[in-house]
This record gives structure tokens, sequence and C-alpha cells, in this order.
């Protein structure tokens, strides 16, 4: 491997605002708060908004939108008449 190429990573701790969800991975990111865990570590803090523990994809709560389909048959009966001319 070359000398000097390769990003400084190291433990940091991502918090979720929402639920106050914690995770430690590594990583690069440069943060200017730090916290206190539970086993004494102190660790660069970086604050999220979501992550996969309120995320609705993740948590199974995301709701499905059907009225996309009635948009796409209105626009098509709206422009039906424009169509392509043979």
């Amino acid at each position: 491997m070359k000398e000097g190429i390769h990003p400084n990573y190291r433990e940091v701790c991502f918090q979720d605002l929402s639920n106050g969800f914690k995770f430690v991975t590594r990583s690069c990111v440069q943060t200017k708060e730090t916290i206190k865990l539970d086993d004494g570590r102190e660790l660069p803090l970086v604050k999220l908004e979501t992550t996969s523990e309120t995320h609705p994809f993740y948590t199974g709560t995301q709701k499905s939108v059907d009225n996309l389909g009635g948009r796409v048959e209105k626009f098509r009966n709206k422009f039906a008449r424009v169509g392509l001319k043979k």
C-alpha cells in the first residue's frame, strides 16, 4: 500500500436525534463534538436526523402512495389526443 494516501479511520459515535439511538463505527468524518459512552470511552460525535432505527423503509412503517397510478392515468388521458402522428 502507498503511504499517505489513505484516510485516518477512527471509531466515531453516530447518534439519531429523533430517538437517541447510538452506534459506533469506524469513519474519517471530521467532528467538533465528543461524547462519553457508558463504557468510559470518549469518541467523536456525529448527530443524524434519521438512521435505520427511525427511517420508515427500515422500520416497516413506509406508506404506499396509491394515487400515483391515478396521476399517470390522468396524464395519459390528457395527452392522448396529442400523441404521435403516423
